[in-house]
């Protein structure tokens, strides 16, 4: 008993030691400290506060199996569609890393659009936020980039073509359009050299940049600290211990209930990779199961799934310019968010019926347009888009007298549980 209890200490005392030098060297316990242990956030965190961590896990699925995938697709225009057929059909376990990833594409999409809804939900663009809110919004186009730079990559039909109908857009620039899209095709029309650059740009270039925007929100996010879903600040009232009176430690209090959420989201991730990974071809589009052909057009060119509600804005109008225009204000307008919002009071719950109104709103303009993109350009869709379009801009058009003149609930000054 005293031998066992005695190596017991010993090797605690050698675990201590071996910390203790790290620290010497690197500043383990102290981030740990800052970033996990004692950083504390609202203890009335609800569900829509895990999507966060779960665009972090798909950021490491993306990353991991990316990597397994350069091993073995070639970036050719020769060879690249036969090198994912290789991938998918001889590579040992590769149609299960290739689906992963495709899968992953979408995932990250979802959960990011449900994080960004639920920032505009709970007002987590105003201040002391702002800064925040514009990293983020930097990560959603980096992600967007990520997202077209790889759509290439197969040289299926639709990816061809898709690359095509994109990349013409730049054409729509003032002055420089026609020498843009020349640069960045690197021909005059998209060929090898396309796909080469594609490929480094999505496998070193936007990869570095996306996971560096991460580290940088993440240490934002810190400095400011996470506004919880009633909108209070919990540093403003902290006890004698200098803790937060309405918080809790990051860990191991959230991370157990961010464990919970991952479990639920690995066993939906799972059920869609072996059970319907093309999604009725909304993941992985039918026509991209035929190899790159230049005389052959499609009889329906449509983007992936998560870029359809701009496609449906640049759609809505006649002129390609204006189209085009109207699709990248589309973005700005999000960035715009903290200052086009004039209302003091942060969450959904304490604010008023306008708010909420236009919220919804904007809501179903954006799901009714990813549908629309996804549609043939007929009277009757370019119609409804033209209407849609109309609504998602009125939301941010009108913001600023909406939220000035909004009745809203008086907000506690401690955290409220919600049934």
């Amino acid at each position: 008993m005293n031998s066992a209890r005695a190596d017991a200490v010993t090797g605690g005392s050698r675990s201590a030691r071996f910390l203790d030098w790290i620290d010497a060297r690197f500043p383990l316990t102290k981030m740990l400290k800052e970033h996990a242990t004692e950083y504390y956030a609202a203890k009335n965190f609800n569900v829509w506060y895990v999507f966060g961590v779960l665009a972090m896990v798909v950021l490491i699925i993306q990353l991991l199996t990316g990597i397994w995938l350069t091993m073995s697709y070639k970036p050719s225009a020769a060879d690249a569609f036969a090198s994912v057929e290789y991938i998918m059909r001889d590579v040992e376990w590769g149609w299960l890393i290739r689906y992963m990833h495709s899968t992953g594409a979408s995932a990250f999409f979802i959960v990011v659009y449900l994080h960004m809804f639920r920032g505009m939900m709970y007002g987590s663009y105003k201040p002391p936020r702002e800064l925040l809110w514009i990293i983020g919004m930097l990560i959603y186009l980096a992600l967007m980039a990520e997202a077209f730079f790889g759509y290439l990559l197969p040289w299926g039909q639709m990816s061809y073509w898709g690359a095509q109908v994109i990349v013409s857009l730049f054409g729509a620039v003032p002055f420089v359009g026609d020498s843009l899209v020349e640069w960045i095709r690197g021909d005059f029309y998209i060929s090898d050299i396309t796909l080469n650059r594609f490929f480094a740009l999505h496998v070193i270039a936007v990869p570095l940049a996306l996971v560096m925007l991460v580290v940088v929100h993440i240490l934002a996010l810190h400095e400011t600290g996470s506004l919880g879903p009633d909108g209070i600040e919990i540093k403003e009232k902290k006890g004698a211990d200098g803790i937060p009176l309405d918080g809790v430690a990051f860990h191991p209090y959230l991370t157990a209930k961010d464990l919970v959420a991952i479990v639920v989201f690995l066993i939906l991730f799972s059920g869609v990779i072996f059970f319907s990974p093309e999604m009725g071809g909304y993941f992985l589009e039918h026509a991209n199961f035929e190899p790159a052909n230049r005389l052959k057009t499609p009889e329906h060119i449509a983007p992936v799934w998560y870029f359809t509600p701009f496609y449906a804005i640049l759609r809505a109008v006649p002129s390609k310019g204006l189209g085009a225009l109207l699709m990248l204000l589309a973005i700005v307008a999000l960035f715009l968010l903290p200052w086009l919002d004039r209302c003091r009071v942060k969450s959904i719950r304490y604010r008023g019926w306008t708010f909420k109104l236009a919220l919804a709103i904007f809501a179903i303009s954006f799901v009714a347009l990813g549908y629309l993109g996804l549609m043939p350009a007929t009277q009757t869709y370019v119609i409804l888009a033209r209407i849609f379009t109309g609504l998602y801009f009125a939301f941010f058009l009108f913001m600023p007298i909406y939220t000035r003149m909004e009745k809203t609930k008086p907000v506690p000054e401690r955290v409220v549980w919600h049934e």
